[in-house]
């Protein structure tokens, strides 16, 4: 087979299972997440929930060294995606890290494109917030995460059939919590500023022009005559 035919073979495949808008918004998405965490998180010092929270936390009380947390936490996250939102969940989301990989070395190439604002915290945690809730919210809507974070808010959303929102709010505030045990309390508050921001806005860009279930049947039966 030829060099031609067997790139054609593959785009075909690919296209099978993600579409050229699917992959064009997750990398768009992996792209305003990637920024944000480049030019807001990493210089202001955002403390973070969820996985990246859990694995600085079992790092400071228990000596577990992250290089080796942070895998095994998102293999667990991702396994738990797996179970509940099956191997398409998992090719995408294989997508989205490559893409955020490859945006995060590039804007590595580049001076900080964002002012400073160190000495602005809650400009940073409500801009941080933006950018983590846009950026997240486009990779989710398309069918994927962009981490091990993403892929169990979705498993607990599909399991307990809460609003992905509520999800992300109790896995980030649990862990905010009990890093209260080592991380001052002001540097907390303001991290709990960006993940509520983050969360309410990727909960609505995913059901952004979707409509709720049991609205179609509940404005058929509005729609209906009544019986005398």
């Amino acid at each position: 087979m030829s060099f031609r035919n067997q790139t054609r073979r593959w785009n075909r495949q690919m296209l099978s299972w993600i579409s050229p808008k699917q992959l064009a918004l997750l990398l768009l998405g992996t792209a305003i997440l990637s920024f944000g965490m480049h030019n807001i998180h990493r210089r202001v010092g955002i403390t973070e929930g969820g996985v990246l929270g859990m694995v600085l936390l079992l790092d400071h009380q228990l000596s577990l060294p992250p290089w080796l947390m942070t895998p095994v936490l998102d293999i667990i996250c991702y396994l738990l995606g797996l179970h509940f939102l099956g191997w398409d969940f998992i090719k995408l989301s294989a997508v989205a890290s490559l893409g955020m990989s490859a945006f995060f070395r590039l804007w590595e190439q580049f001076a900080p494109m964002l002012p400073d604002l160190s000495a602005y915290p809650l400009a940073a945690a409500l801009l941080g917030g933006l950018f983590v809730g846009i950026g997240v919210g486009l990779v989710v809507r398309q069918g994927g995460s962009s981490g091990g974070d993403d892929a169990l808010a979705l498993g607990i959303s599909k399991l307990s059939r809460c609003r992905l929102s509520r999800a992300y709010l109790v896995t980030d505030l649990s862990v905010l919590l009990l890093s209260l045990t080592y991380i001052p309390f002001q540097r907390i508050a303001y991290s709990l500023v960006t993940v509520t921001v983050s969360s309410l806005l990727i909960d609505w860009i995913q059901n952004l022009g979707r409509k709720k279930p049991g609205e179609d049947a509940a404005a058929a039966g509005e729609a209906q005559p009544l019986q005398s």
